[in-house]
């Protein structure tokens, strides 16, 4: 790959454009060596994963690659709103957003009906007879008929 700086001749492109130029070589780069990381992680490494990270490392990779052709196209000049990988974007968002909605399910708190059931039999307590005539001090029994 040709680095920005190898460019000596000025009229080749804008000075302008440089510092930005030089910034897109060094994202390529970085994602250059993202997608050397994940080539070298074998498929028997990622069975190893709950199915649920499974899924999204499938859909983050699927994700990534339709977007590097999203940008691929774009530097060709062609208009990729018009490409059918932006159906294609749109369909692994849907599918992301499904995943996201079972991990929220799934980190969602479980109800604990025994404590559940205990919390509204105490709510709903009543007291016994006898534990009333306890309760009920001077003044509050029957009423005395005053003379």
């Amino acid at each position: 790959m040709m680095e920005a700086s190898d460019y000596t001749n000025p009229e080749e492109y804008p000075t302008e454009i440089h510092d930005y130029l030089a910034t897109f070589e060094q994202c390529l780069g970085s994602v250059e060596e993202m997608l050397k990381a994940m080539m070298l992680v074998s498929r028997s490494d990622v069975q190893k994963l709950e199915p649920l990270e499974q899924a999204k490392l499938d859909l983050v990779s699927v994700y990534t690659l339709n977007s590097l052709f999203w940008v691929y196209l774009t530097v060709q000049g062609v208009n990729p709103k018009e490409h059918p990988v932006k159906q294609e974007l749109e369909r692994v968002k849907t599918y992301m957003n499904k995943v996201k909605e079972i991990a929220e399910k799934k980190k969602a708190s479980k109800l604990d009906k025994g404590a559940a059931s205990r919390f509204v039999r105490n709510a709903l307590w009543e007291p016994s007879t006898e534990s009333e005539k306890k309760n009920k001090g001077p003044g509050k029994g029957k009423k005395r008929k005053m003379d």
